[in-house]
């Protein structure tokens, strides 16, 4: 099987690697060319276009930062031509509309055309034990899974816009709950209750996440460096999930809160830290 895969940023990196270990032939393109070389020193081959890579390929791997650069990369006048009985499987985050209208087009192009996000990041990216949701027919969920568990444990959600709804509705509680969890340890800390305290009742209830643990020492020590997940690219996800919602006709006046929080944090050079830096925007440092 030949794989191209298009955007090899933090995630797609690691899984482009997996790919490469399970003795798969990988093609790689990025826009950014200097984040190809592990890439190429790994074994991939390496695109100098996206058609290039779509010329060498019989299934492409899409983990690009939104639906507009997948637009602006994939479907130009030169790569539509190119698409013809090609497999496109989008990984990244985007909004159920937009994926719904990427099969569309993809389809009138003569591709095919699934949805894979993933829940999890770089290391669960490394061991190969992402969950995968995917929006497919019951047919290419089942051609296509031997590829798709050398990434993690895909799970068949239904059509097309429904594992990117799970996806996007995953990452609203990601921002949610860190917001929540920086809200309560901010509050705490300032009225000098000890933080060992304040786990150990949390860890005890069942208002405890495991996320909590994960992100309490970054958050004290406010490092928010070597990111998972830019808090840039959750703030892209709060913003869609918003926009669904609306049209839904769903009441998130309490995510508008957090989307705010988000923007402070990018405002205040922190949008390619982790996004654990909501905190440095839930509690300013004094001045």
């Amino acid at each position: 099987m030949k794989i191209g895969l298009m955007g090899t940023g933090l995630m797609g990196l690691p899984m482009a690697e997996r790919l490469l270990t399970a003795g798969e032939f990988v093609t790689a393109w990025n826009r950014t060319v200097a984040k190809l070389q592990p890439l190429k020193d790994a074994g991939a081959d390496v695109a100098a276009s996206a058609a290039e890579l779509l010329r060498s390929s019989e299934l492409i791997l899409l983990m690009l930062t939104d639906a507009p650069a997948i637009q602006e990369v994939l479907l130009t006048e030169e790569c539509r031509s190119l698409l013809a009985d090609r497999t496109v499987i989008q990984m990244g985050t985007i909004a159920p509309q937009e994926s719904r209208e990427l099969q569309d087009e993809i389809g009138r192009a003569g591709g095919f055309y699934l949805e894979a996000p993933v829940l999890g990041s770089i290391p669960e990216a490394k061991a190969g034990t992402l969950q995968v949701m995917v929006g497919s027919t019951p047919q290419q969920f089942e051609q296509w899974s031997p590829i798709l568990r050398l990434l993690g444990m895909p799970r068949h959600v239904g059509e097309v816009g429904s594992a990117a709804a799970l996806k996007l509705a995953l990452n609203q509680l990601i921002a949610a709950l860190t917001t929540a969890f920086s809200l309560s340890l901010s509050f705490v800390q300032r009225q000098n209750v000890p933080i060992d305290t304040f786990m150990q009742v949390l860890r005890q209830s069942v208002l405890y996440a495991p996320t909590f643990d994960k992100k309490v020492q970054r958050l004290v020590d406010r490092d928010f460096s070597n990111p998972n997940f830019p808090t840039k690219h959750l703030l892209k996800d709060v913003n869609l999930f918003l926009q669904e919602a609306h049209q839904l006709g769903l009441q998130a006046d309490s995510l508008t809160g957090v989307q705010r929080i988000l923007e402070i944090a990018c405002a205040e050079g922190l949008a390619d830290a982790d996004y654990s830096a909501l905190f440095a925007a839930v509690n300013p440092e004094p001045a």
